[in-house]
């Protein structure tokens, strides 16, 4: 079976994959974006994985589209699956934590990027991003 050709004949209805990536800075906050596009509020950088592309492949050319810098240290934290986590359709992503020592600028889909503490964090936050980010700050310790 072809997976771009067959797949989608068969499964019409697949889970959309995708990254996101909480990147940490040198003061160890975490940088977030305002999204241009609904649904609308504070999210974790990240996007979508394309055909052909590994899932880190994908995770540093979301970071570079979104916020403009280069990361380190990539590693591999939860996936995330809930049907429902997406407004806009099924999604399932695999979220990355990473460091940088760049200085974050607003990119493709981004309308505004902000550096946060844990203690700190903005409102709204979309998707499931207020449960990713409990996730990782509870076992950050």
């Amino acid at each position: 079976m072809k997976c771009d050709e067959d797949v989608p004949k068969k499964f019409p209805r697949c889970p959309f994959l995708t990254v996101d990536i909480i990147v940490k800075t040198p003061d160890d906050r975490i940088v977030l974006i305002k999204r241009k596009n609904p649904p609308f509020g504070w999210a974790i950088p990240g996007g979508f994985v394309e055909y052909g592309e590994s899932l880190e492949v994908a995770a540093a050319r979301e970071i570079k589209e979104e916020i403009g810098v280069d990361i380190e240290e990539l590693k591999q934290f939860k996936a995330y699956s809930d049907p429902d986590r997406d407004p806009r359709h099924h999604s399932v992503t695999v979220v990355f934590t990473a460091s940088t020592t760049g200085s974050p600028m607003a990119g493709s889909d981004a309308e505004e990027v902000g550096v946060f503490a844990p203690d700190d964090l903005p409102s709204p936050l979309v998707f499931d991003h207020q449960i990713i980010l409990a996730d990782y700050f509870s076992r950050k310790g």
